[in-house]
């Protein structure tokens, strides 16, 4: 059952925040796939997290100040179109069902704008995200503007309504954590299926199929991101999403893969032997980056920077490929001349939300920003090791990354994904059931 007084909490935030204006928020169009087939449709982030409103070709509209109003615009009723499509709630039962102030046509967007700009000092909207709505934008403002002879104000203000939402966006509520922990539940359990399943001679779209499989059966229809399921060497390939290779006994499997829940990203990256059993070059990078993993968990903790975990991490990986003769020197030397981005060359998490790489500043008046209750963030520190004159023949093709959720608490972080295998001898014993 949905909760539309979550959605009415955010809306009266953001109105708080901008104080006085008007806020237009599109909906995501639907895309097509070809011929008469579109795409399923995914509404966009920032209109959902503040409607819960799913039908496409729909806007929100927030006039602030001393009387606040929230008011959807969306398709009108029409029981031919649902035979085909499927259930439009129109804007009566909009209205009703998801607490707005007013609703409307869609097909009255403009002439209703035309009015509901006049005398508002600030336009917010998603500036530069789409090219036809900014000159939509524009050209409504300029229609405002030519009654001022009449004494009517068009905004003189033009602001990025992404500035506030970002921000709010970064800390999740207790209803945002629930479905996280729920999505990060579902992967969880997607990632050990796939360990079970997998053996030499299977193909990567088949391990796919397994974690498509438990995401859609819990509920899940869609995975956050094209899964990356990458055998052998292309594990080496950061974003590897071609999944049609044999799987070969002596190799190791990555696989990064997520659901999406109710408009959430979950984010889990496995690493793990496609016969079951790590061989000891295999072991050895492995152990590398599983302690550079959990120096990164230890170090994201409230009131530290969000460098905090990265740096953490890059000082075990850094004497790491020193031990494994990838890199020479020292570590402070490895770090500054920054030879280890051969074999690591990305950060080690991001935001995560209803985006997989969410939202919100990582930088604030220039300084990393603190870590700070309620955020959630990835921790995925990796190693990729292709064939070199100077690398050791036995490392050749070997990619690892090892990749959890966090929620920043109070106290401390609670690991969303902790309950996937990752030490050796549990992916072991697992593969072995």
């Amino acid at each position: 059952m949905l909760d539309i007084s979550i959605y009415a909490q955010r809306r009266a935030r953001l109105l708080a925040k901008m104080q006085h204006g008007i806020a237009i928020i599109p909906s995501a169009p639907e895309q097509q796939r070809n011929a008469d087939a579109d795409f399923p449709y995914r509404f966009d982030s920032n209109f959902y997290y503040l409607s819960g409103f799913a039908e496409p070709e729909s806007v929100l509209v927030l006039i602030a100040g001393d009387q606040p109003q929230s008011i959807l615009f969306c398709r009108e009723k029409d029981m031919e179109r649902e035979i085909w499509h499927g259930y439009r709630s129109g804007p009566d039962a909009a209205q009703d069902q998801f607490g707005f102030d007013a609703a409307y046509s869609i097909s009255r967007l403009d002439e209703k704008l035309t009015g509901l700009m006049c005398n508002q000092p600030a336009l917010f909207y998603p500036m530069g995200a789409d090219t036809a709505w900014d000159m939509r934008m524009l050209k409504l403002r300029g229609a405002v503007q030519e009654k001022a002879r009449s004494g009517v104000r068009a905004p003189d203000r033009l602001c990025d309504i992404r500035v506030l939402l970002n921000e709010m966006r970064l800390f999740k509520d207790a209803h945002e954590l629930a479905v996280m922990r729920r999505a990060a539940a579902i992967s969880t359990d997607a990632h050990k299926r796939a360990m079970q399943f997998t053996r030499p001679g299977h193909f990567e779209y088949q391990v796919e199929a397994e974690l498509l499989h438990e995401f859609c059966r819990n509920g899940a229809r869609d995975p956050a991101y094209t899964s990356i399921v990458a055998g052998g060497a292309s594990a080496c390939v950061l974003h590897y999403i071609d999944n049609n290779a044999q799987l070969h006994d002596g190799d190791l499997l990555l696989i990064d893969a997520g659901c999406e829940l109710d408009g959430y990203a979950s984010d889990i990256t496995r690493t793990f032997p496609v016969n079951g059993q790590f061989s000891a070059a295999q072991k050895d990078v492995y152990e590398i980056v599983l302690a550079s993993q959990a120096a990164a968990i230890a170090a994201a903790l409230p009131g530290n920077s969000w460098e905090a975990p990265h740096n953490a991490a890059l000082r075990i990986l850094a004497q790491g490929f020193i031990d494994l003769k990838l890199c020479q020197g020292s570590v402070d030397g490895v770090l500054e001349s920054e030879s280890y981005k051969k074999f690591y060359m990305h950060r080690t998490g991001h935001w995560l939300g209803m985006d997989v790489h969410d939202v919100g500043e990582y930088k604030t008046d220039g300084q990393w920003r603190n870590l700070q209750s309620g955020m959630v963030l990835t921790v995925e520190p990796g190693c990729y090791i292709r064939p070199g004159d100077e690398v050791p023949i036995a490392l050749w093709n070997i990619g690892i990354r090892i990749e959890d959720d966090l929620l920043i608490t109070d106290t401390g972080h609670e690991v969303l994904t902790d309950a996937a295998p990752k030490t050796i001898a549990a992916i072991e014993e697992l593969m072995k059931s």
